[in-house]
């Protein structure tokens, strides 16, 4: 791959998808591209670059879909898991008590893993039983929003994270695969969509999960999608962020949940400022890496 062949993917995923990376992931990009080259029937990167300026649309998207499809597994890092069980399903549960109902977005969702256990730790709080509580997942690539959709998983997968009593309770065995109960998977919402874009249409929400996502994207992109994400989020709302995110220095859209690390409620006392968090043009539908 030529250092312009580089420059210009760099160019394209930036704006497509926001990633922003370095001058030194060649080795990423070829990893990543050069399977999806020879599928296609193409020779190599160079070959792939001349395709792309040429102007294919379905042939960028999959490029798009491949530098941005990362794993995901359930209960991912576990602490964010814990404060959703011990401190905001409980205050939620109080402060929605007339209404009897929750909106929680997962950004990002990728093959469902993160919105899926965020359902089984719904299902698992008896004080819900009876609300309307929606889970919609979001993520750039359809591809991985159908196998979401269909929540079936290899035993490696369910071996990653799940505990064994949430697979003896939620799952049935399909052969060598694992499948999600109905009511579980019936709990969440797929829908295509791009960070970067406008996402105003999704409504508002009692919870936003939008973890291991941000770290991919320059700062001037961070602080637009935490300036919209915050006018998404009800006033006493929770945004949860991946343990290597932060809004600490960034943004002022957001303050620091009392003593649950990775865990924002709006900040409804600051001044509104005029023009921030416009949202970028783009052509493609998409999200970005989970």
């Amino acid at each position: 791959m030529t250092p312009q062949d580089y420059e210009f993917l760099r160019k394209i995923l930036k704006e497509r998808s926001g990633l922003d990376l370095s001058s030194d992931k060649q080795y990423l990009v070829e990893s990543r591209l050069i399977p999806l080259a020879r599928r296609v029937g193409l020779s190599g990167i160079g070959e792939l670059v001349q395709k792309l300026k040429a102007g294919t649309e379905p042939l960028t998207s999959e490029v798009v879909e491949a530098m941005t499809t990362n794993e995901t597994f359930f209960f991912r890092d576990k602490i964010p898991f814990d404060h959703l069980k011990e401190a905001v399903l409980p205050a939620l549960v109080q402060a929605r008590a007339s209404r009897r109902a929750l909106r929680i977005w997962c950004a990002a969702s990728s093959t469902g893993q993160e919105p899926y256990s965020i359902a089984m730790c719904v299902k698992d709080v008896a004080a819900l039983a009876g609300w309307r509580v929606e889970i919609v997942a979001t993520d750039l690539s359809q591809d991985v929003l159908e196998k979401s959709k269909a929540g079936i998983y290899s035993q490696f997968e369910v071996q990653r994270g799940l505990p064994i009593q949430m697979l003896v309770k939620h799952f049935k065995q399909i052969g060598e695969l694992w499948q999600l109960d109905a009511d579980i998977r019936g709990m969440v919402q797929h829908r295509q969509l791009n960070l970067l874009q406008d996402f105003s249409h999704l409504g508002t929400f009692d919870l936003i999960f939008c973890r291991n996502v941000l770290i991919y994207f320059d700062q001037d992109t961070k602080v637009g999608i935490f300036e919209r994400l915050s006018r998404l989020l009800e006033s006493d709302g929770v945004l949860a962020l991946g343990a290597a995110e932060s809004v600490v220095g960034l943004s002022d859209a957001f303050k620091p949940y009392p003593e649950r690390r990775g865990l924002y409620r709006p900040n409804t006392a600051r001044a509104p400022r005029a023009g921030a968090g416009s949202v970028m043009p783009l052509r493609a539908v998409a999200s970005a890496t989970r």
